[in-house]
């Protein structure tokens, strides 16, 4: 008998090594990868194709960076999730709900930090215009989706109040957030040093000022040796020089991983990142445009790494589910044109399912 068939569509490099740990834990399906695709959406379509989101998931390194990974790990890629008619389907972001998975059971993973509930958020809200405008503070409001997990109970709660139904939402973890402790086995060079981990905000057509942020990293590190770790979409270039005019000394990295830079600096320093977390986790001095407070009250829990195998444990219930509303709904219909056998059949199914 031929596996279940499910899709996971990626996003960043994060969200696809997220996709990937979940489709681990279900050996049992058939498992096809996409990167985030615009489907249904013709003017996303349209700008994506002329290369203007090439900062977005949807395009550029990000979608360039999950292409290689999925044939890295020899992985069944679906580049518009179109080869199969899907059981379930996982997905990184409801920012977009693409036309051809509307109709499927949808499970929505958090990747980490979502962004400040701004005047965007608000008038995204209030006028039901397109969710990705206000990028990732309205997760969770496109209300498509069966099950929603989340990092923790107070995201539980922050979610809740944006307007989900809690009984959509099931608190499982998020993998590469739930087992901090493990970073600091790593052999970076340096250590006791003051880490500053900046943003794309200027390459996705956010407001930035960068001079402000460095000078304010250099001010924290007084005299400490300042490390500074990029965001992979960033113009290295641009912000190097800029770095070297207004923190003279510092160093500049983007290709190499930031938890291992995390578990051994003293102080990290950061605006809007889920990276955060990861500092407060192993009791890092941690300075964040959010409010600290509210950072540990959204904690993600720390369960030694199990959040892919919770998350998938959220699938095969809702296939569970699904299958049985199939049965109960054939065995409840009208047995007029139903064969003696066909029924001995049915109601031989539903008596497994049952179990």
């Amino acid at each position: 008998m031929a596996k279940q068939k499910i899709l996971y569509i990626c996003g960043s490099l994060n969200q696809t090594t997220q996709m990937h740990q979940i489709s681990k834990e279900l050996p049992e399906y058939d498992a096809y990868f996409a990167p985030y695709y615009p489907d249904g959406y013709g003017y996303i379509v349209f700008v994506t194709n002329a290369g203007l989101l090439d900062m977005t998931i949807l395009g550029g390194q990000a979608k360039q960076r999950t292409l290689n990974y999925l044939s890295k790990n020899n992985l069944n890629i679906d580049a518009n999730g179109s080869q199969h008619d899907y059981h379930l389907i996982y997905t990184c972001s409801d920012l977009l709900i693409q036309k051809n998975i509307r109709d499927k059971k949808i499970i929505l993973v958090q990747e980490g930090m979502t962004d400040p509930e701004n005047f965007v958020y608000y008038l995204v809200k209030n006028f039901k215009l397109p969710r990705w405008i206000a990028s990732t503070s309205v997760t969770g409001l496109s209300y498509a989706y069966d099950k929603f997990c989340v990092a923790s109970e107070g995201y539980k709660e922050l979610f809740i109040n944006k307007g989900v139904n809690p009984d959509k939402l099931e608190i499982t973890g998020i993998p590469n957030f739930d087992n901090c402790k493990e970073f600091l086995d790593n052999d970076f060079t340096y250590h006791n040093f003051v880490l500053v981990a900046t943003s794309d905000m200027r390459e996705t057509y956010k407001y930035e000022n960068r001079k402000k942020f460095i000078k304010k990293a250099y001010e924290i590190a007084d005299g400490r040796q300042l490390i500074f770790k990029l965001h992979p979409n960033e113009d290295y270039k641009r912000s190097a020089a800029e770095i070297e005019k207004y923190a003279p000394g510092s160093i500049v990295l983007q290709k190499e991983k930031i938890e291992p830079m995390i578990a051994n600096c003293d102080v990290l320093i950061t605006r809007y990142s889920t990276v955060v977390y990861v500092g407060l986790v192993l009791g890092k001095e941690v300075h964040s445009d959010f409010d600290i407070n509210e950072l540990k009250r959204l904690l993600p829990i720390q369960n030694g790494g199990r959040s892919a195998l919770n998350i998938a444990h959220v699938g095969r219930r809702l296939l569970a589910e699904t299958e049985k509303e199939k049965v109960y709904s054939f065995y409840n219909k009208p047995y007029k044109n139903v064969t003696l056998k066909e029924r001995f059949k049915i109601r031989k199914k539903l008596v497994k399912v049952k179990h």
